[in-house]
């Protein structure tokens, strides 16, 4: 099997510093918020919004931009702008002028980055890469970034608890520079440039050819049904962790931690996995598994465990890397090159837009029954994205189909 080019590998190291750079931000900053500014539930609770705001106002420009330009120097400046809103943080909270409006804008200009390589990469990546090298350069970008979810809080919680805030804030700069430095040098195939349309025309396409597609259709309502559900459990889990399961934060962060395992996991078994399974039955694996995480989480209601729960959060992350691997390479082996941006940009946003409305679902439910409803809502969901997969052609896929 021959090595993936260098041109993949540069992107992959540029990605890796990228999401440790995220994580140990997002890590850092509600604990900047509650410790230095004293924000309180409520305040922290808004602060994660703004950090999530960017990707449901700017993934479809982004997306209309990876289309239209350069999609590497699209990646390189919008994780500059976050290398920029990281250096700021650090002056700021050197100087004592840091307030909790400042923090929130801040970190909503950093998650650009985030937004930027979320839709501007897949598109990128069938420009570096040959065909039958797509789901193993797609294993390696989730090895990465499993790789930050697992072990980049902990680092961001570690060093603003060994040396505050600011250390942190300096690490994540840091690497958020050398993900930029990695773009620079990175080559990328000249393609002709398209026609200047209007933005919401060109938006409109890349809507209508997923709404349209036999294959893209059901993987983007599973994926919705799966968001809901993950964020409606979310919402709930650790007051239920600690009330109904008696967990301590110690037990908390424990089976929390079990997911970011999962994760990294299931991306080292995929290669495995890619070559064991006929690639439909490699996309339906990952619903599979969220169901029957869903049930062990459910199952904690009668049998009170934190291992039940652990054993779920693992499967939690493992199912859904396979699940990413597997429907992003069909992203792009379906998808015209010239629509991958657009297409990748309204996965995005409806599957971000379904995360608030899961979240406010389970707090909805569990003030006005109990947090038990909001497990067996989330389970619900769980079954209908399964249910959804399987009723669909995607399953029956041998391999990968050709372009439209």
């Amino acid at each position: 099997m021959p090595p993936l080019p260098p041109a993949f590998r540069r992107l992959n190291h540029s990605n890796l510093a990228a999401q440790f750079s995220e994580q140990v931000a997002l890590a850092a900053a509600p604990l900047a918020a509650v410790l230095l500014l004293g924000a309180g539930p409520a305040e922290a609770g808004l602060l994660q919004a703004a950090q999530t705001l960017p990707f449901l106002l700017l993934s479809l420009p982004a997306g209309v931009l990876a289309d239209r330009s350069s999609r590497r120097r699209l990646m390189a400046g919008a994780e500059a702008l976050r290398a920029a809103s990281l250096l700021a943080l650090l002056a700021l909270l050197l100087a004592g002028w840091l307030t909790l409006p400042v923090l929130a804008l801040l970190g909503a200009i950093g998650a650009t980055g985030t937004v930027a390589y979320s839709v501007a990469a897949p598109a990128l990546l069938p420009s570096l890469v040959a065909r039958d090298q797509l789901a193993r350069a797609n294993r390696g970008l989730e090895l990465a970034r499993s790789s930050a979810y697992a072990a980049g809080p902990a680092l961001g919680g570690a060093l603003v608890g060994w040396t505050g805030a600011a250390a942190a804030y300096a690490l994540a700069a840091l690497l958020s520079l050398g993900a930029v430095r990695g773009l620079a040098g990175l080559p990328e195939p000249a393609t002709a440039a398209p026609p200047r349309r209007h933005p919401l025309r060109e938006l409109s396409e890349g809507t209508r050819f997923v709404a349209t597609h036999a294959l893209l259709r059901p993987i983007l309502l599973t994926a919705v049904f799966f968001n809901t559900a993950w964020f409606i459990l979310q919402g709930v889990y650790v007051a239920y962790a600690v009330q109904s399961l008696g967990l301590t934060a110690t037990g908390v962060g424990m089976t929390l931690g079990a997911y970011g395992t999962g994760m990294v996991a299931g991306a080292v078994v995929a290669p495995r996995l890619l070559n064991a399974l006929p690639f439909g039955r490699l996309v339906a694996l990952g619903p599979a598994c969220a169901l029957l995480a869903a049930l062990l989480m459910l199952l904690t209601i009668a049998l009170p465990s934190g291992l039940l729960a652990a054993a779920g959060f693992f499967l939690f992350g493992a199912g859904p890397v396979l699940w990413t691997i597997a429907t992003t390479t069909l992203r792009q082996a379906v998808t015209p090159q010239g629509l991958l941006g657009r297409v990748s940009a309204v996965v995005m946003t409806a599957t971000f837009g379904a995360r608030p409305l899961g979240a406010a679902i389970g707090a909805v439910l569990a003030g006005w029954i109990g947090v038990e409803a909001s497990l067996l809502a989330s389970a619900l969901c769980f079954a209908v994205q399964f249910l959804l997969i399987m009723a669909s052609p995607v399953p029956r896929l041998r391999s990968l189909p050709q372009a439209a």
